[in-house]
């Protein structure tokens, strides 16, 4: 068997690779990766990462955000949120964001990826999942960002902090809030 056929045994349509991963598997990865793109069997999504297209009825579907955002930070400890969700709490926001936020450990700043941009912010501790907790915290850190007028928004979010499970907020507010958040939602956590 070719080096070439081996690297292709081991492409999985959907799945994301490192050029440093595709290196395992070839003895001229430059020029395989190179030769598997022109073929259309590896699309280049982001300087040294790659994908196997995947295709459905509809045609070429694109790399899942988790996957290909694990793949350019190299770990598996982040968290995408996006500020749409916020909509979701019920605090008076409507817009709709098209730019992710990946809070991780490693990279800061917007990076174009398969074609979509994402606004890394490193943190020093981030949650394994997105909880309304975690959520409600994020909204009040990033409230100045936010194109809905911030009088509005405020005092509804702390309402609905008032809903909330203390201890999941009190643990959201201690391992992701930012002093902002904390100082917003102390009186809230001090009612209980």
């Amino acid at each position: 068997m070719t080096a070439l056929a081996e690297l292709k045994r081991h492409l999985r349509p959907g799945q994301v690779y490192r050029r440093k991963e595709l290196a395992r598997w070839s003895n001229a990865v430059d020029r395989h990766v190179r030769q598997l793109v022109s073929e259309g069997r590896l699309e280049k999504v982001a300087n040294g990462i790659y994908m196997a297209p995947r295709k459905t009825r509809f045609g070429l579907a694109p790399a899942e955000p988790e996957k290909l955002v694990e793949a350019f930070l190299g770990d598996d400890r982040f968290l995408i949120v996006s500020p749409n969700a916020y909509n979701g709490l019920g605090v008076g926001t409507t817009q709709l964001h098209n730019v992710p936020v990946v809070y991780n450990h490693k990279r800061h700043g917007r990076f174009k990826l398969d074609g979509r941009e994402y606004d890394f912010r490193m943190r020093t501790t981030v949650p394994a999942e997105l909880s309304e907790e975690v959520l409600l915290v994020d909204l009040l850190h990033n409230l100045d960002r936010l194109p809905e007028d911030r009088s509005e928004v405020l005092p509804r979010a702390l309402e609905r902090a008032r809903t909330m499970d203390r201890k999941r907020l009190a643990r959201a507010v201690r391992d992701f809030g930012s002093a902002r958040a904390e100082r917003l939602l102390t009186p809230v956590l001090e009612d209980a």
